[in-house]
């Protein structure tokens, strides 16, 4: 098995890919084919405790196995990474200048900030590589502008204002991508109408094949690996098109279920929820009222 790097500040990240030293402790603007393309190795897998936001063009390293779907937008791609996951990257030839470009940048040069309150809640960063952001040329060119920007301030004499820059540009380039994913989201819904039906035939799959009886009540995990999706991904990606979440879904499929089974069967309620793939019935009962805002037998009395 491969090691895996383990690089912990900006300052170790210059470090592996020996290129100079940081000019902020906590931030780096890294130009991709420049300063990459001399490097002696040709394939490594790291976990990095910092977040790292990619453009990649032609850069001299790339993600293993990078896959990319079928959508309108090919001029360019996007990847990010949270602190601590592992990504692996492969050398490939370049034969033409790299107009890419990454930053990186320590979770304590936010953590005080707005920006650090709501970090998580840019999904994207939980994205596999093959969900990347693929950009028009003009939206490549508006993420590039901001992220020249930040550069600029990077290089520049750092003052009392630097960081509070950085971050406002950080901010808004994050901004432009939740943007931009859900042009991406529209775009993969409108060529594939189907997308729906194909997650409704998941769960469908899942119950005709008795999986519950194993592995319980699906889980956003198992959808997502069904549907070749990160669950991050698969949830944005619902929520988009019907303005739910995996999860809602999920309890929604086996609640239509379960109405079926109460008016139909003699099964007590409890009889049903372990055969919906419950392990407490009383989790079961407490789905169903949420959903219902009645009880397993109240609604087998009132429709009955």
């Amino acid at each position: 098995m491969k090691e895996i790097i383990t690089i912990n500040t900006v300052s170790e990240l210059h470090d592996f890919f020996r290129i100079p030293k940081p000019k902020h402790p906590l931030v780096s603007v890294v130009r991709l084919a420049k300063e990459l393309k001399d490097l002696e190795i040709d394939r490594f897998k790291y976990a990095v405790g910092l977040y790292h936001i990619s453009l990649k063009d032609t850069c001299p390293f790339t993600i293993t196995n990078y896959g990319r779907n079928s959508y309108d937008y090919q001029e360019g791609s996007m990847v990010f990474m949270a602190p601590n996951q592992v990504m692996e990257f492969e050398k490939q030839n370049v034969n033409r200048d790299d107009t890419g470009w990454s930053i990186v940048f320590h979770p304590d040069l936010i953590r005080k900030s707005e920006l650090g309150k709501k970090i998580e809640q840019y999904s994207f960063f939980g994205y596999a590589s093959n969900e990347a952001l693929h950009l028009s040329d003009e939206e490549r060119k508006t993420v590039t502008e901001i992220a020249e920007k930040i550069e600029r301030e990077y290089n520049g004499n750092i003052d009392a204002h630097s960081q509070t820059l950085i971050i406002s540009n950080l901010e808004l380039l994050l901004n432009y991508c939740v943007r931009f994913y859900d042009r991406q989201f529209f775009t993969r819904t409108n060529l594939n109408q189907d997308f729906v039906t194909q997650f409704e035939q998941v769960l469908k799959t899942y119950y005709q094949s008795n999986k519950q009886t194993e592995l319980g009540i699906p889980s956003v995990h198992y959808c997502g690996e069904a549907m070749n999706m990160s669950p991050k991904y698969l949830s944005d990606l619902l929520r988009k098109e019907t303005g739910q979440s995996t999860q809602d879904h999920i309890h929604q499929f086996i609640i239509e279920k379960a109405k079926n089974q109460l008016l139909n069967s003699s099964e007590s309620a409890s009889e049903i929820a372990y055969a919906l793939g419950f392990e407490y019935p009383q989790y079961f009962s407490k789905m169903f009222k949420k959903k219902t805002a009645m009880s397993p037998n109240e609604y087998r009395q009132r429709l009955n």
